[in-house]
């Protein structure tokens, strides 16, 4: 029953506009189709301590949402890859500029 009652109040979120003004940024950002976006949920903590399984000691690895949790909506085709460098690296590239 839970999970009907979430999927409608995220219809009533979306027909609020919401999915509009995605449709503009997307097009504003001209992301590509065959870009590799992924819908991530930001604003969460772990628990790492392990509990009874209780409101105030859960399992560990439980999953919890913070009230100020946020959607990131992220195109990986556009994440530039750049790898660290170790101090050496970093050196040599200062002495030749």
């Amino acid at each position: 029953m839970d999970d009907i009652a979430s999927k409608r109040k995220a219809i009533a979120v979306c027909n609020q506009g919401v999915v509009q003004q995605l449709y503009d940024v997307i097009a504003q950002l001209e992301w590509d189709c065959y870009d590799d976006v992924v819908v991530q949920i930001g604003g969460t903590s772990v628990y790492g301590i392990d509990g009874a399984g209780t409101k105030w000691a859960p399992l560990k690895g439980t999953r919890k949402y913070n009230k100020d949790a946020f959607i990131v909506i992220k195109n990986r085709t556009r994440d530039p890859y750049v790898p660290s460098k170790t101090i050496e690296e970093q050196n040599v590239n200062d002495e030749v500029k």
